[in-house]
């Protein structure tokens, strides 16, 4: 394969997957500046690699790259542990705090009900552990399969739809949490 149609093979492939790729890394790094770094990492990985590339879903396997990118990246972050969210958590301790939540007690002549509710689900879906945040992003934004979805965490299918579980089951009781505590002022 010549070079030229190397990078015209690499542009279909993996542009049409940007914003895909910068919507995953924005989620796991939690903001927007590293997360473009993250997707441009990336990038460059996918093309010095694309040679390894053998067909099937380009979409699950460049954004298995900037997933793997992310954690990297994570990890190289001072005081960043990756735990094991899987065993010996305890889900009812479980009460994070939802950093740039809209309050109900804003001003509501300034506030648009559909934007202040965006804004506290995204708020939620940031608190969320790392490993339950990809599989709830990949699922309900990017619509991948659990079977995708497994190949891009490298874990296999049942523990994918057990972390989908939980993570809903996280973000449930967190909008509740709140809806309880705003409905009690």
């Amino acid at each position: 394969m010549t070079e030229q149609n190397k990078t015209q093979r690499f542009n279909k492939l993996a542009l049409q997957h940007l914003d895909a790729a910068y919507n995953l890394a924005r989620w796991l790094t939690r903001n927007s500046p590293d997360a473009e770094d993250v997707v441009q990492e990336s990038l460059l990985k996918a093309f010095r690699h694309f040679d390894g590339f053998r067909g099937g879903n380009g979409k699950a396997w460049f954004l298995t790259i900037v997933r793997n990118s992310s954690y990297t990246w994570l990890k190289s972050q001072k005081g960043f542990q990756q735990e094991s969210f899987d065993e010996g958590c305890d889900y009812d301790d479980f009460n994070p705090q939802f950093p740039g939540a809209v309050s109900w007690a804003s001003d509501p002549e300034q506030l648009v009900l559909q934007e202040a509710n965006r804004e506290l689900i995204d708020a939620a879906i940031r608190a969320l552990p790392a490993e339950f945040r990809e599989v709830l992003v990949l699922r309900e934004l990017e619509d991948f399969s659990y079977k995708e979805i497994a190949a891009i965490t490298g874990r296999p299918v049942g523990t994918v739809m057990s972390r989908l579980a939980r993570s809903r089951a996280l973000l449930r009781r967190m909008l509740a949490q709140h809806f309880s505590v705003e409905s009690a002022r």
